[in-house]
């Protein structure tokens, strides 16, 4: 099996915290080679976040492993005679600080674009690098609640909740990486490099579809609903006699089969659930109707069930449960790594899955702060 289709193509990696590393991670699983720059002495901030296990930082180590790791302060001359270096022999350089910044330290897309023509330049931020908001600060917090996210998540009597993820974040970095690779091959295709210009605002837009869909189309503003779809029925989590099961009914087809599967054959043909329409106009009914039937039994019974009819279903499983579902060893999806002081470990595999490139079922550990520095600039000759 060949390595990644990136192999042999190098990423110069400024990001830190969550959004540009979650993209250089990307990159480094398809098999481009990443070499993170950090400021001396601290480091990327992800170093300071547990949890922590024999003081090393496991949520830094998960979003940075196969990277290498040089302390630059690009304010020192000496440390930017080596940056520069790099960047001459890099393919992509990766940013995620506010607008401006990498202007000032006299790295700006313009700058590096006369220097090094064949240099890729991405820039990941909050609100991207146009528009009136492009100055303001950001975290993922506050992009879920500016983005209308935020207001459409949670019960309808609870108040506005988080995603249970940095989902602005890790949005952002995989939008990143898509763009990314969409510039390699460009640059491949015509020999120019361009720059990439990612906001975690506009990712978070986007993956608004259904909500930006109907208000656009319909003026409806979207509000909070639980488990339940605005516009597919039944598609949400019905109480069980021991927890919840989730069923999925995207069509009629698959709606006839869960009302035989619950012994409720004639719903099918009621003319309140005949269509989906129907269905979505009647859903509080219908809901009842369901929950009254599934509740006599476990969740265990009835998945039973469904996967005999048919019906797309599963439980709510917490995170070790989910750990625990076959088909996430199936796909390589808790991949090792050996930490040097914790020793072995387990990280989230990789979801980029392309036949005839390797999947290993390890990944070398995170570096420590200014690891690869005497390789680096051995290559660079400047050891």
């Amino acid at each position: 099996m060949r390595k990644g289709p990136l192999s042999g193509f190098t990423v110069v990696d400024l990001t830190r915290v969550l959004a540009g590393p979650y993209c250089t991670m990307l990159l480094a699983e398809l098999g481009a080679r990443v070499i993170k720059v950090e400021p001396p002495g601290r480091g990327d901030d992800a170093r300071q976040y547990g949890p922590f296990i024999q003081g090393r930082p496991c949520y830094f180590g998960s979003i940075n492993r196969d990277k290498e790791s040089i302390a630059l302060d690009l304010h020192e001359p000496g440390d930017r005679e080596i940056f520069e270096a790099m960047l001459a022999k890099a393919d992509m350089v990766v940013e995620n600080f506010r607008p401006g910044v990498m202007e000032r330290l006299g790295y700006g897309w313009e700058t590096l674009h006369a220097r090094y023509p064949k240099l890729i330049y991405v820039a990941c931020s909050g609100y991207g690098h146009t528009g009136p908001s492009m100055m303001e600060p950001s975290y993922d917090m506050a992009i879920q609640a500016i983005s209308g996210i935020m207001s459409i998540t949670g019960t309808e009597d609870s108040e506005p909740s988080r995603v249970g993820i940095s989902i602005a974040d890790i949005g952002a970095g995989v939008y990143a990486a898509t763009a990314a690779n969409a510039a390699f091959v460009h640059r491949e295709r015509t020999g120019e490099a361009t720059k990439v210009d990612i906001a975690m605002l506009d990712c978070l837009v986007s993956m608004l579809e259904n909500p930006i869909t109907r208000y656009v189309m319909t003026g409806e503003i979207g509000r909070r609903r639980g488990s339940r779809h605005p516009s597919i029925m039944p598609f949400e989590a019905f109480r069980t006699s021991d927890s919840y099961i989730v069923l999925a009914c995207g069509n009629d087809k698959i709606f006839k089969l869960l009302s035989g599967a619950i012994g409720q054959p004639e719903l099918a043909d009621d003319p309140r659930f005949r269509t989906n329409s129907d269905r979505v106009a009647h859903s509080d009914l219908l809901h009842d109707l369901i929950e009254a039937v599934v509740l006599n039994e476990t969740t265990t019974h009835w998945l039973e069930i469904m996967q005999r009819a048919g019906v797309p279903a599963g439980p709510i499983n917490n995170i070790e449960q989910a750990l625990q579902h076959p088909q996430v060893a199936a796909r390589n999806m808790l991949v090792d790594t050996v930490d040097p002081v914790i020793g072995p470990l387990k990280l989230v595999g990789n979801p980029l899955k392309i036949w005839g490139f390797e999947d290993p079922t390890s990944r070398r550990c995170a570096p420590d702060l200014d690891q690869d520095r005497e390789s680096i600039l051995a290559e660079l000759g400047m050891g």
